[in-house]
């Protein structure tokens, strides 16, 4: 997705993101099927994307995920480790006609077993779908 093209939705994917320059944001489960497009958009806008290596605490985690990758509950236990008491998952899943398609079903499934709330979802892009993971609010307020 270009810049043009997020304009003209009156948002930008950063902003549909919820990615705000200065924030530190994770990337999991990266192979040479990922959007370049939005990475580019996302990168644009917080400068860099660290990997799972890091020890910084993240405001946003991207993982990319598909069909065969492993255990989905493992992935995201081992994410709200290192993920700011306000920040937010996003679980990018390839689309329904796309090889990888992972079931909305397995996403929340796995989230809730990790203690994440489902938001929202969005297409991010012409392969992929973007789950938005949060803490719940009682969560929050303890940390």
């Amino acid at each position: 997705m270009n810049a043009t093209a997020g304009q003209a939705e009156g948002r930008s994917l950063a902003d549909r993101f919820g990615i705000e320059p200065g924030m530190v944001v994770m990337e999991m489960g990266y192979d040479d099927d990922v959007d370049e497009d939005l990475r580019d958009a996302l990168i644009d806008r917080c400068g860099e994307l660290v990997d799972e290596d890091t020890d910084e605490v993240v405001d946003v985690v991207l993982l990319w995920w598909r069909d065969g990758d492993g255990d989905l509950t493992d992935a995201l236990v081992d994410v709200v480790t290192p993920l700011a008491s306000t920040g937010s998952v996003w679980v990018l899943t390839p689309k329904t006609s796309h090889s990888g398609f992972v079931e909305p079903s397995d996403v929340t499934e796995a989230a809730q077993i990790a203690g994440l709330s489902s938001t929202s979802s969005f297409a991010a892009g012409p392969s992929w779908t973007a789950t938005r993971l949060v803490r719940p609010k009682s969560e929050k307020t303890r940390r």
